[in-house]
């Protein structure tokens, strides 16, 4: 039994809870819905979230095809899933609540403070202290796209296990950051990882269907669901490292490579030029390394981040993971057609 919103959860129960978070102007009341399922054996609890920044929309879908998934529904222990934390930044298609706040940099919060730390302060006091686990489902900024990546500490390692399992093809070890939903895990000692993949407002299928995929891989790695007999899984690479290469100049952004390809120091990965300029600035690889992010926006500025490039001690191993998981999700969205 898991007790949650004032609800008794009982073994056996799938029911979709939605508790008040707020209202508008007009005194509408806003809920964040939330699926909780319930096995009939004991486990673990794991709480899977999306949307903390209100634009990022990607894993909105993950979530809802989690409560369609006969899998899910067959857990050892208990599921918590929230499509949509940042209610108010759904409706305005915005990563900011109201009052302009990032809501992932004001965890845990307060029951007293501003509009962002009194929504954290709810989701840490009543949801996050009542699970074992958490993954936290994200995307890249509006013009910037993400290869399929988990954000990890590099100093938990229960959490650096819940990684290795979620089957994207790069791990990327991040320090915590004051303010994040994955910081307040942790001082909890509750691991939290981060799925970083696709666009912001949009729906990226591969990115989907990893993030599904992801999300059924963990569960099966903790024992809350069995383990499905098949091929040998991506080893994903890790990361210690990363950096953006950033415009050389103003103008307008043309890009020769892709999300996803390996790149050598010194090789050219995209040029700048003005509008009626004959002559192209080249933006050079400063280092080696795979493109995980990718600005996608032409207009650019000097200084504006272009490429997000992670490094590796195994570059090759790295690339053979990523080429492994782009094949692996060509072949399951032409099986899905």
């Amino acid at each position: 039994m898991l007790s949650i919103f004032g609800h008794e959860v009982r073994a056996g129960d799938m029911v979709v809870l939605e508790p008040p978070i707020g209202k508008l102007l007009g005194h509408d009341t806003i809920t964040m819905p939330t699926l909780v399922i319930c096995g009939k054996r004991k486990g673990p609890t794991l709480l899977v979230t999306a949307a903390i920044h209100g634009d990022e929309i990607n894993g909105v879908e993950i979530v809802r095809r989690l409560l369609y998934a006969s899998w899910a529904r067959r857990v050892r222990g208990c599921l918590i899933a929230i499509p949509i934390v940042n209610v108010f930044g759904v409706m305005q298609r915005s990563r900011y609540l109201p009052d302009r706040r990032d809501l992932n940099r004001c965890f845990p919060g307060s029951a007293s403070g501003s509009l962002g730390a009194r929504m954290a302060h709810f989701l840490t006091e009543d949801v996050l202290k009542k699970v074992d686990m958490a993954i936290d489902l994200h995307t890249g900024a509006i013009g910037r796209t993400n290869l399929p990546q988990i954000r990890v500490s590099p100093d938990n390692p229960t959490a650096m296990e819940m990684a290795l399992a979620f089957g994207a093809p790069v791990v990327l070890t991040s320090e915590l950051k004051e303010g994040t939903f994955r910081n307040a895990g942790d001082a909890l000692g509750i691991p939290v990882i981060t799925y970083e993949a696709g666009e912001a407002l949009r729906y990226d299928q591969p990115s989907i269907i990893a993030g599904v995929n992801g999300v059924r891989n963990v569960l099966e790695q903790v024992g809350m669901i069995r383990t499905r007999v098949r091929k040998k899984k991506i080893q994903p690479a890790v990361a210690p490292s990363s950096s953006w290469v950033r415009s050389p100049t103003d103008g307008f952004f043309r890009t020769v490579t892709q999300l996803g390809a390996r790149i050598r120091k010194g090789d050219i990965l995209g040029y700048v030029s003005g509008p009626l300029k004959m002559d192209e600035t080249a933006i050079v690889a400063p280092f080696s390394g795979i493109i995980v992010g990718q600005n996608q926006i032409p207009q650019v500025y000097e200084g504006e981040a272009l490429y997000h490039v992670a490094r590796f001690e195994r570059v090759t191993e790295a690339e053979a993971a990523v080429d492994k998981f782009q094949a692996t999700m060509t072949d399951m969205i032409d099986i899905r057609d």
